[in-house]
Formats: C-alpha cells, structure tokens, sequence
C-alpha cells in the first residue's frame, strides 16, 4: 500500500503522525486528532524513508500490520528516533498485543484504550 493521504495542514505544523495501516475509514478518525493537535498525518503501508525528521508520532495498527512489530522500534530508532511509538489492536487479538510489547514498543493498547485516548493522544 502506497502512501494514501497527507494533511494539508499548513509548514508551520508541530510535525507530524504517520500511521501504518490498512483500515482508511479508522485512519480518518486519526488524521482528525492529528489534525486538532496542529500536526500533519500521513496513512502508510511502512514507516517512510524521507523526511523522518518531522515524525512526532508513529502509530502502528496492528489489526493490518502487525508483521511490521518486530522492525518497527529499530527503523524508529534509525529514522525518526525523536517519535512516540504507539502500536494498537484488538483486544482478542492477545498474541498481537504480546508480540508487540517484546518487540520493545512501550506504549501497546487495545482499540478501545486507543479510542478513548484518540481525542488527546497527540497533544
């Protein structure tokens, strides 16, 4: 999946959110508190090569991108080592979850946790 959408939030942005995802109808609801918080998003298949340097936040879905856990935390660190790493998915789904945590991503939550957290998540 190519890069689907950026913000256009004006240069003068705090930075921005990427999020590594499949699910476009959850990832408006993302780009909108990106968006509240003064950054500019970007809806990924993988963590971009360029222009990392602005990344405040990477956002990990894990329900479509789950195989990315165990990469993420050391491209983050290579690229973007500045962003907040956040990984999210169902809470069913515990194997995920587990996986994501041992990978070393410090802030794993359910969809539910990452719902409610949405509104001020990025603030």
């Amino acid at each position: 999946m190519s890069e689907a959408t950026q913000s256009d939030t004006n240069e003068e942005s705090g930075g921005s959110v990427v999020m590594l995802s499949g699910d476009l109808i959850f990832s408006s609801r993302v780009k909108a508190a990106a968006e509240r918080a003064g950054l500019l998003f970007r809806v990924a298949g993988n963590l971009p090569e360029d222009e990392t340097e602005s990344i405040r936040f990477v956002v990990l879905d894990l329900s479509t991108r789950s195989k990315l856990a165990t990469e993420i935390v050391t491209q983050c660190n290579e690229r973007c080592p500045q962003a907040k790493l956040i990984a999210y998915g169902p809470h069913v789904q515990v194997e995920k979850l587990g996986k994501a945590r041992a990978a070393g991503i410090a802030m794993v939550m359910t969809n539910g946790q990452f719902d409610r957290q949405l509104p001020r998540l990025f603030t």
